[in-house]
């Protein structure tokens, strides 16, 4: 038997301005954007080479989803982007404008630092160490 996560949610306040955060200044590609109503898309962005879990960008639709926008992990890291050049994708992050909350450093499941996406969500951006046993295959 074979079970992956397909698609993570990401509450945002506006799919466009979303779409072009990931795919402008993360280099995420937009892999669907169909309407499925007036007011609702199914938009599903993953980083280059992804095989399985991509990032379902749902639009806030209610007081009690606009207020999770930015802080869906209680300002907790909830989201982690692994990368097989860490110094390389840090730099032009850093040249593309995002903010980084923890400036990288070594630690043993790899190099990592902190940032955050244009609404305040925390991500760790990690190159994994051979120790890591969620790295890259």
């Amino acid at each position: 038997m074979k079970q992956y996560i397909a698609n993570v949610a990401l509450v945002v306040k506006d799919y466009d301005e979303a779409i072009d955060f990931y795919t402008k200044k993360l280099n995420f590609k937009l892999l669907e954007d169909t309407q499925l109503s007036e007011t609702k898309r199914w938009v599903v962005v993953a980083p280059p080479g992804a095989k399985e879990c991509c990032l379902l960008l749902a639009k806030a639709a209610k007081v009690e989803q606009v207020a999770a926008i930015g802080n869906q992990t209680g300002g907790r890291v909830g989201f982690f982007l692994f990368t097989d050049d860490f110094w390389r994708d840090y730099k032009e992050m850093q040249a593309k404008g995002i903010h980084f909350v923890r400036e990288a450093v070594e630690e043993p499941h790899g190099w990592v630092a902190v940032f955050e996406d244009l609404y305040g969500n925390l991500w760790d951006f990690i190159q994994p160490s051979p120790q890591n046993k969620t790295r890259l295959v």
